[in-house]
């Protein structure tokens, strides 16, 4: 049975051909592109799409994602932040202090 693309924002994937993306091939980048850029309809589309595990699976191996998105997935998913592959990364490389 083959599923249905998933209707996304074409703003979320502004740099790269909209057209062309290969959502099984790319489940990664898309998932995490999705969380960060996404909104509320774009995030259950693609839940709808990969499936909670998938979701999951991508998000707590991704290696970057920007703070406000590490605490979003947090609570989609319901998995505690240090679980996260990105904050750790985060957590071991701290940036300058902000004046």
């Amino acid at each position: 049975m083959k599923k249905n693309k998933p209707i996304f924002e074409k703003r979320i994937f502004w740099d790269v051909d909209f057209e062309k993306i290969d959502y099984d091939a790319k489940a990664n980048f898309v998932i995490e592109r999705v969380f960060s850029r996404g909104d509320v309809e774009d995030i259950r589309q693609c839940r709808r799409y990969y499936g909670d595990e998938k979701v999951t699976e991508a998000l707590l191996k991704a290696k970057y994602l920007p703070e406000h998105t590490i605490y979003l997935a947090s609570a989609v998913i319901g998995k505690p932040l240090n679980e996260f592959r990105c904050y750790i990364l985060r957590q071991l490389n701290p940036g300058l202090y902000p004046y």
